[in-house]
């Protein structure tokens, strides 16, 4: 991290003939927000509503993957809840929230 901020900083807080434009260390300053916000801040929010567009959109009969790694197909949908059955006809019944993808590209369920 500090081998791109350094030379940034460097650039805009050098002087030039003994003068030091009063604005370079404000340019510098809106860059580093702007490359944060473009490479960090944007990709992680557009992630996000694709994971809640998803959780909504889910019918019952669609196979998924919860954050624990288990595979099951929706059963029943709930306001907070989702109740999926796994291998062995079990069912589990866990929080919309630990939905995290589409697992019908995944292995189908034995």
């Amino acid at each position: 991290m500090n081998s791109i901020i350094l030379p940034l900083l460097m650039m805009g807080g050098g002087q030039q003939g003994g003068q030091q434009d009063p604005y370079s260390g404000w340019i510098m300053i809106v860059l580093l927000i702007a490359v944060f916000y473009f490479f960090f801040i944007r990709p992680q929010q557009k992630k996000t509503k694709e994971i809640q567009k998803f959780r909504q959109g889910l019918a019952k009969g669609d196979k998924v993957i919860t954050i624990g790694g288990i595979h099951g197909k929706v059963l029943e949908i709930n306001d907070t809840t989702v109740i999926i059955e796994v291998e062995g006809q079990n069912r589990l019944k866990v929080n919309k929230d630990a939905i995290t993808k589409d697992g019908a590209a995944e292995q189908p369920l034995k």
